[in-house]
């Protein structure tokens, strides 16, 4: 009797000690354990690498819209292209983008940031690859398309992800190192561009594989981006499934907020335009130079003094921001003009560094400006409008530009340009005078003392 005790005693205390061993398992032996009922979690970047890789993005993203830029010129003699021809290639970017904006702006707020900004870089990729292996303008036509498609899909969301993954304490500057990027990426696209295709062999091709080389890696990292964290109320205000459809997403009550924002972009994107464009022309004859190197490092300048103001204008308000831009901008095409009636090259260096200042801070005010006071559910929509506005801008003032050198002079389309650029940067300057929220909203500073909370969540990440 005592022996049948001890022994259900002990078979009591066997039982208990294995349901305490079960209790007690640790979860990576769990999960080892029970591998065919689940998977663990892919890895993910953290804050710091997910907040960087979203800037690489936007960095690529002008790298490749400028990339086929030092190469216009060996297209048009290597295969007889006529100036309506390159024309039109660089006009299929702009159109490209533009539909694509106004079709997918929001798609990111509904699939996710990666999963969009990884379609964009692929676009871009593909776009890229056809000009490396063009051999016809047909290829450089798809492949400009391509291109657009890509920027149009992946810059919007990484602009977003970028502000979602500051630290705590540092939204403020998210607006000025995507601001910092793109001048980046426009300065690689002319200095790589200029010295390979003048120095390199096979001028037509190894630029674009350097760059296909960069979005390549660009692209692995995007892919271990984890998703910002949602908000309740971004995850019950928005519908549960997304279409393509025309939707410029400017939230209610912010027409004359997000007007200031777009005018501020498209002053920025009409300056780098011009520039740009007009502005290699006028440094050849300045110059009396074709060297692509010696032009392009000329025209990076103003990307390289926008990179240096974007940083170093990071802390101001985005509304001081715009108004500061607004005022170099005037100075840029006061001195531009001079520079080409003049014929000097001083000036021409100080009116590429004026728009740089105008291009930093007029950009980074009106992204920050249209960051801050988007809703979480609406911010990639609002982004997108934001990006509509500037490359529609551009687009329209280079096609006009263009043909006005083409008819009249080069000096007269200059002229006419500086003027209508004066024109809207002293509207832009008006503007930000003005109050354009709602009575009882947050003001500007308020949502940014806000954002910057360290209440922020942090990013899902993989434990």
């Amino acid at each position: 009797m005592a022996r049948s005790e001890k022994h259900a005693n002990s078979g009591k205390s066997t039982n208990g000690a294995k349901r305490s061993t079960s209790a007690t398992r640790s979860p990576s032996e769990s999960t080892s354990t029970s591998t065919s009922t689940s998977t663990s979690p892919p890895p993910h970047l953290a804050r710091a690498g997910a907040y960087w890789t979203a800037a690489a993005v936007a960095l690529i993203a002008l790298w490749t819209s400028g990339a086929p830029s030092t190469s216009y010129p060996l297209y048009s003699a290597e295969w007889a292209l006529t100036p309506v021809v390159i024309t039109a290639v660089f006009g299929t970017y702009p159109v490209a983008l533009v539909i694509t904006l106004l079709a997918t702006g929001s798609l990111s707020d509904f699939v996710g940031r990666r999963v969009a900004i990884l379609l964009g870089v692929g676009g871009m990729l593909v776009g890229t690859l056809l000009f490396a292996l063009a051999s016809d303008v047909v290829m450089l036509f798809i492949g400009r398309a391509f291109m657009g498609i890509g920027v149009g899909l992946a810059l919007s969301p990484a602009s977003a992800a970028v502000l979602e993954f500051s630290k705590p304490g540092r939204a403020r500057v998210a607006a000025s190192t995507t601001t910092a990027a793109t001048a980046l990426g426009v300065v690689l696209s002319a200095l790589t561009g200029g010295a390979l295709v003048q120095y390199g062999p096979l001028p037509l091709a190894l630029d674009y594989w350097v760059l296909v080389a960069v979005i390549t890696v660009v692209g692995v990292l995007a892919w271990f981006l984890p998703e910002p964290a949602k908000s309740a109320t971004s995850a019950t205000a928005r519908p549960a499934r997304w279409r393509p459809e025309i939707n410029i997403a400017i939230p209610p009550g912010q027409s004359l907020i997000f007007a200031t924002a777009a005018l501020a972009a498209s002053i920025a994107y009409m300056t780098g335009g011009i520039v740009l464009a007009l502005g290699a022309s006028i440094a050849r004859q300045l110059l009396e130079t074709q060297n692509s190197l010696v032009v392009g490092a000329l025209l990076a300048t103003m990307f390289v003094v926008a990179g240096v103001l974007a940083v170093a204008t990071r802390l101001l308000g985005p509304r001081l921001s715009m108004r500061l831009g607004g005022f170099l901008a005037i100075g840029a095409f006061v001195l531009f003009a001079a520079s080409a009636s003049l014929g000097s090259v001083i000036l021409f260096l100080l009116a590429a560094a004026f728009a740089g200042g105008a291009y930093a801070t007029a950009f980074s005010g009106g992204l920050g400006y249209v960051s801050l006071h988007a809703p979480p559910h609406h911010r990639a929509g609002a982004i997108s409008a934001f990006y509509l506005a500037a490359y529609a801008a551009q687009g329209a003032i280079a096609v006009a530009l263009g043909l006005i050198a083409t008819l009249a002079s080069l000096l007269t389309a200059v002229m006419i340009g500086s003027a209508i650029m004066i024109g809207l940067s002293a509207v832009l300057v008006v503007l930000t005078f003005l109050r354009g929220r709602r009575t009882g909203a947050p003001t500007t500073r308020a949502l940014a003392a806000a954002r910057d909370s360290p209440a922020d969540a942090p990013p899902r990440t993989a434990k």
